[in-house]
């Protein structure tokens, strides 16, 4: 029986080739999509899932309330995790403190390369569950030892062994190699640890931090105990820091430490108001939507073309009937066709899959492949296609077998202007689910450009920045400076403790006139060198530059209008302020420098001369020379004056351009999925068309005999489709104004919903559906109407 029922599916196919390949390709491209999207959310959702403790790991965390606000944070004091060990011991399997190193100079002989790393103590490698290829993880307890991953240890050893050989860390610290382990996956929180290295090796950060509670430059990670609930520890450790810290803090900053388990590192970053509110879990929801949808648009095309060519299967059904068949048997022999077509997409939409994956990759950042050795993958594409083809024919088959054989054979079976109707339903759906895609792409770009388009308050063209891994720079700088300008290379060469694309630093401890004293405050805090505002192009909306020639600039300051704003003064030039014990006055006033997200409003931001930085180095080329020739005269400086240091810049307008990655990964792939659906749409409205255009030959026929128009004839097959498309665009435009209008809440510096994205994407519809059906349309009423009507 099966047999049979395969020979006949296979009949039917071969004999509507143009129907097979709309129904194969259209479910296979759905479920391509779907498959893509699947392994998309399996990689999000198994995030940090490499470490073995995943479940037991967390983060110690705390809010603090400042400027009214309650903000949360990673950074924690030193002796808090000795405290955790010393009141919670029983608690805590392992509690490590951490200090990422965001871009080290390793050197091992002459071999030096800048990598990120991770000071950590001796725990860590137990904790994170590293795979050693050599050496061993407690071998990283013995002073002064260092683990290299797998790809950093052969950039320095090549293929020679390295366990006991001495690698140097910025310069200074030298340690011993005692093991190497496995680089560790794209899909963990610890991806880009290149090294682990002591934390308490960190001389020039423990020292004089041991005690102090108010500097929160750490890290700190726990391993629960096996027999320690998390939830209830939290509570637990909730307030230790409120008894470290004098009453006057502990009352306005009301610090509260948690633990924020590693499960949820990755998906529900995003705080508000000391609560974790989401984060990049909505767009696997979001993705998880589009893929069900994109899917269910191919099993749309697969019902309407199914049920839409029923007359031509009528007396078929109704030949089977008069000689016995079953309408069991009807039954099953259209869910086998559906099944086999399912079955034949899916085969299909591996070999997309396998087409789209580069892309895929290169568009959403991952490193995702088609699990060929997992039997769950096979089992799931299996059961996925069984699923979609019952779904895709349970109406098909239900519909067709119920048709009475006397009707069909005696040819007085017409379907009916109902029979259409479930049609019609599923194009309006189709295109609905279609132009909320379209208008929610546009959104999302039109959101990262007015981000782009945003004021940044300094100019970015020609603006280099390097990490100083020692002090030569620093100590060189006034030489360096006079040596570039001679040279003609830059404009300016100035220092600050921050890139200006990002800070880190802030501080409390502000008091100013009529300031509330039952209020907590924090500023960005931005030490820089003298030439720091004319590298960068500062635009001073009142007051003046740093002065080489004023000593009295030492205790200056210069604030953004942020900060401006949040003081309240009435005359801001010449007022001072308190930072701790030292007294500032504001020499100048600029407008905001957009540091931090470039989605955010700006924060209120302090800059100050520090004379001991040496962080970040900022150089303006200079445009009357080629950019090559500038960076080859600065590279031949900094040589001369750090020759063990490599010359390794970024562009300040390339490290900008980073900050709307995601949203733009976001905005391709949506595009790339809109795009997807609207062409399974359009695949469906052909075939539709096909039917339709052939369903009515013999009217055509007699309308052309009898005067009727090439353009009266193509109005007449086109208006209906148009109708089902403006039907689609009055109920899709108010939910993707709903859905669209809250995704930009998230950001407070957004666009707004344009009028003209509406408008646009229903004139495009229309025109993509008339182009869609014009050629079978046109094809209709220029067919020769004899050919039509001789039969009549």
């Amino acid at each position: 029986m099966f047999k049979n029922y395969l020979l006949t599916t296979l009949r039917n196919l071969r004999k509507n080739k143009a129907h097979s390949f709309i129904n194969i390709f259209g479910l296979s491209a759905g479920m391509a999509v779907a498959m893509l999207i699947g392994l998309w959310i399996w990689d999000e959702t198994q995030y940090d899932t490499y470490h073995k403790n995943y479940n037991s790991i967390a983060q110690v965390m705390q809010n603090e309330t400042f400027n009214g606000k309650i903000t949360t944070g990673k950074g924690n004091v030193l002796p808090l995790a000795a405290e955790l060990r010393r009141s919670y011991g029983s608690d805590f399997k392992y509690v490590v403190l951490s200090s990422w190193s965001m871009n080290s100079l390793v050197a091992a002989g002459d071999k030096k390369i800048n990598i990120q790393g991770n000071y950590m103590e001796g725990d860590a490698p137990e904790m994170l569950s590293l795979k050693m290829l050599a050496g061993t993880r407690s071998a990283f307890k013995s002073p002064s030892s260092i683990l290299l991953s797998q790809s950093t240890a052969k950039a320095l050893f090549g293929n020679a062994d390295p366990i006991g050989k001495v690698v140097k860390i910025d310069g200074e610290l030298n340690e011993k190699v005692a093991g190497v382990y496995e680089d560790l996956p794209e899909n963990t929180s610890f991806k880009d640890v290149a090294f682990i290295a002591p934390f308490f090796d960190l001389t020039s950060w423990v020292k004089g931090n041991e005690n102090n509670w108010y500097n929160e430059s750490f890290q700190v990670f726990v391993q629960m105990a096996n027999n320690a609930d998390m939830a209830a520890v939290s509570a637990k450790i909730k307030n230790i820091k409120v008894n470290k810290i004098d009453a006057k803090t502990a009352k306005l900053e009301k610090p509260e430490m948690f633990l924020f388990p590693m499960s949820k590192w990755h998906l529900y970053s995003t705080f508000e108001n000391g609560v974790s509110v989401g984060g990049a879990i909505q767009y696997v929801r979001l993705f998880a939507i589009i893929g069900a949808f994109v899917l269910l648009l191919a099993c749309i095309n697969f019902m309407n073309l199914s049920t839409a060519r029923s007359e031509k299967r009528a007396r078929e059904v109704g030949i089977r009937k008069a000689i016995g068949s079953l309408r069991s048997q009807l039954i099953s022999q259209f869910f086998s066709e559906s099944l086999v077509v399912a079955f034949f997409a899916f085969l299909t939409s591996i070999l997309l899959s396998l087409l789209i994956l580069p892309f895929f990759n290169s568009v959403s950042g991952k490193q995702i492949g088609l699990p060929w050795g997992n039997i769950y993958f096979w089992l799931a594409g299996i059961l996925f296609s069984a699923v979609t083809g019952l779904i895709a024919g349970t109406y098909p088959a239900l519909y067709l077998s119920s048709f009475q054989p006397v009707k069909v054979l005696k040819g007085t079976f017409k379907a009916g202007s109902a029979a259409a109707i479930p049609r019609k339903v599923l194009v309006v759906t189709q295109f609905t689910v279609s132009i909320v895609l379209i208008i929610s792409t546009v959104t999302v770009f039109r959101q990262i450009q007015f981000a782009k388009s945003r004021p940044t308050g300094y100019i970015r063209q020609g603006l280099i920045t390097i990490i100083m891994q020692t002090y030569n720079y620093h100590n060189n700088l006034a030489n360096m400076r006079n040596d570039l300008l001679q040279q003609g290379a830059v404009t300016d060469i100035a220092e600050s403790n921050t890139p200006v694309t990002e800070n880190d630093h802030y501080s409390d401890g502000f008091n100013w006139p009529g300031k509330d004293p039952q209020a907590s405050a924090k500023f960005n805090t931005v030490g820089i060198s003298i030439d720091y505002g004319k590298t960068l192009g500062w635009q001073f909306i009142d007051g003046r530059d740093f002065s080489r020639q004023l000593v009295t600039d030492s205790s200056a300051v210069v604030l953004n209008e942020t900060a401006v704003k949040y003081l309240g003064f009435k005359k801001t030039v010449g007022s001072t302020i308190k930072w701790y014990d030292k007294t500032f006055r504001v020499i100048g006033v600029i407008k905001d420098v957009v540091m931090e997200s470039p989605y955010e409003p700006s924060k209120q931001t302090v800059f100050y001369l520090d004379s001991s930085i040496g962080g970040i180095l900022n150089i303006k080329l200079s445009p009357n020379m080629p950019t090559a020739a500038s960076l080859a005269k600065v590279a031949a400086v900094c040589k001369k004056y750090s020759p063990e240091e490599p010359f390794n810049y970024k562009f300040a307008d390339e490290d900008y351009a980073r900050k709307f990655s995601d949203e733009e990964r976001v905005g391709k792939l949506a595009a790339f999925f809109a795009t997807l659906a609207i062409m399974i749409s359009c695949l469906g409205l052909f075939g539709m068309a096909s039917f339709m255009a052939e369903q009515r030959t013999k009217e055509i026929g007699l309308r052309k005999v009898l005067g009727a128009s090439v353009f009266s004839l193509w109005q007449l097959l086109s208006k209906d489709f148009v109708g089902l498309v403006i039907i689609a665009l009055l109920i899709a435009a108010p939910a993707a104004y709903y859905f669209m209008y809250n995704w930009l809440q998230h950001y407070e510096y957004r666009t707004n919903m344009a009028w003209w994205v509406f408008a646009a994407t229903g004139a495009g519809a229309i025109a993509i559906t008339l182009l869609t059906v014009s050629f079978q349309s046109i094809k209709a009423a220029l067919a020769n109407p004899i050919k039509a009507i001789k039969a009549e």
